[in-house]
């Protein structure tokens, strides 16, 4: 054990995902069976003070929220400022900050030595406090270019589940928040005890924070016409070409300085990182969907090689394209199995 577990204050907002708001109630708020320590001490802190109705929301899609749900505050934001863990759940608004007494109890609480810790787009909170400042951080993939656009002295990774950055966490979608919450539980009790909470929520135990997220890159849509939409569309139909950065640059009718420039205004990243991730997302997409060999995964996808397509997927998501194959492509398990019934696939004697 390297901690006590202490106080979890977890942050009620206006209009938050309620689900995000459970899964921290459910991960830290009951001891699993058998569980004879110390445990932690959960409050539900909310602007308004203890007994206020806080609005939840439920997000099934991106379609926009569904259904009303509402929480009662435990407490107030002055126990959040005291508390050892403090969690922010995923905020409603990732365009608008949320009111100053928020962020200033949200800096307090840092400033005390709180771990922070953020779920999905909880992130945007932690950022408008100056928490995230100089640090890398995440959150769900459909929101780290708008947190990198409106956060740019944060390093955001859109590639992994969850960060560990000391006293600051953030995280992904839902399930990475459930990892997230279970690798703060590993590293205060244990592995055995955040195992047990794992079984009760029926979840895997352990998934390392550097793995994927496993999800296609975005591309930004056309804004009144204007914006890199139609260029970007341009090289998503070519990304088996030899095209680079320049080429995107002439295609957009502007220099590469300015390309990057308009890059980084829009989707909060570089042409060439884009570029790759683009490419990654259609390598995925093949193995996903085919039972093409990986050097031709490759060189559809831009890659090149088979070498350069594992070694860019090891970097990426820690895990070989044959691995990722075998867990996302049925068809392709399906064929494998038969071929070794069968005999085909054998080495020739």
């Amino acid at each position: 054990m390297t901690r006590l577990p202490g106080t979890v204050a977890v942050l009620l907002l206006d209009q938050q995902a309620a689900i995000e708001v459970a899964i921290a109630c459910q991960a830290f708020g009951t001891p699993p069976g058998g569980h004879t320590g110390d445990w932690y001490d959960v409050r539900l802190c909310g602007a308004d003070g203890a007994g206020a109705l806080v609005p939840l929301r439920a997000w099934f899609d991106h379609s926009g929220p569904v259904g009303a749900f509402g929480s009662h505050a435990t407490h107030g934001l002055d126990d959040l400022v005291g508390a050892d863990t403090v969690i922010v759940p995923g905020t409603g608004d990732v365009h608008t900050d949320p009111p100053a007494p928020v962020l200033d109890a949200v800096r307090a609480a840092h400033a005390r030595g709180a771990r922070m810790v953020s779920l999905c787009s909880g992130a945007f909170v932690l950022a408008a406090a100056g928490v995230l400042d100089g640090r890398t951080a995440t959150s769900h993939w459909s929101h780290v270019p708008i947190l990198a656009r409106r956060f740019p002295d944060v390093r955001v990774d859109p590639n992994i589940l969850y960060t560990n950055d000391r006293d600051v966490l953030t995280s992904a979608g839902l399930g990475a928040g459930i990892d997230l919450c279970l690798h703060l539980i590993r590293e205060d009790l244990g592995a055995g005890v955040a195992s047990a909470v794992a079984r009760r929520m029926i979840v895997p135990p352990h998934r390392a924070g550097g793995q994927a997220q496993y999800a296609q890159a975005p591309m930004a849509a056309p804004r009144n016409g204007a914006g890199l939409g139609e260029v970007l569309e341009w090289a998503v139909a070519r990304l088996g070409q030899p095209i680079g950065v320049e080429d995107i640059a002439d295609r957009a009718g502007v220099s590469g300085r300015t390309l990057i420039r308009r890059f980084q205004a829009e989707l909060g990243t570089t042409p060439s990182r884009w570029l790759l991730l683009q490419r990654l997302a259609r390598a995925r997409e093949l193995l996903e969907r085919t039972v093409l060999p990986v050097d031709s995964v490759a060189e559809r996808s831009g890659l090149g090689t088979a070498p350069n397509l594992r070694a860019h997927f090891a970097r990426a998501f820690g895990l070989s394209p044959t691995k990722y194959r075998r867990d996302y492509n049925p068809s392709f398990s399906m064929s494998s199995t038969s071929r070794s019934c069968t005999g085909e696939g054998r080495a020739k004697r």
